[in-house]
């Protein structure tokens, strides 16, 4: 059996890109599911001097380890001010420093999603043009809009457009 790791790009308790993550990663068959809190990673800032006098925090080599140990990644990113959320950057810039390849070239379901129109297009877009030097092999992008208005916790995604969207994406990913 495949295993997925999925994660949000948030340390929200209540994050809506977890939500789908989540969501995302149970559409796939014959796969067992394995989800990842940003908070079980929280380190100190990154920077060059903590590392030189501590070496690299151990949370970053265990979430290396993390990412290591999959068969697909499906990552949804938060949006905040047009970028990564200051968690998500913190433990990438922890962890690029094991390996810069931090995602090691396992495939990936890039997501993002807001409460506004958008849908965190924008951290989509940078990531989708980043991560693929940092190891990712980004097999599709999709972002949801209105998350509020498109998604219930009981059904998921209730617009049938976007989730044929969705569903069509996943169909195409052979990892």
């Amino acid at each position: 059996m495949k295993k997925i790791i999925a994660l949000a790009g948030s340390s929200s308790r209540n994050s809506i890109n977890k939500q789908l993550a989540v969501y995302a990663a149970g559409l796939f068959e014959n796969a067992q599911v394995e989800v990842l809190d940003l908070n079980d990673f929280e380190m100190p800032l990154f920077s060059v001097d903590r590392e030189k006098e501590n070496g690299i925090h151990n949370l970053a080599h265990d979430f290396y380890a993390q990412i290591g140990s999959a068969d697909l990644i499906v990552l949804s990113l938060a949006e905040h001010n047009g970028a990564y959320a200051t968690a998500f950057k913190n433990i990438l810039d922890w962890t690029s420093r094991i390996n810069n390849k931090t995602f090691q070239e396992k495939p990936m379901l890039l997501m993002a999603t807001s409460p506004g129109a958008r849908g965190g297009a924008s951290v989509l877009d940078i990531a989708a043009k980043r991560f693929p030097y940092q190891g990712a092999q980004v097999l599709g992008t999709f972002s949801l809009p209105s998350f509020f208005e498109n998604f219930d916790a009981v059904h998921g995604i209730i617009n049938p457009e976007l989730k044929k969207q969705l569903i069509d994406l996943i169909q195409r990913i052979d990892f």
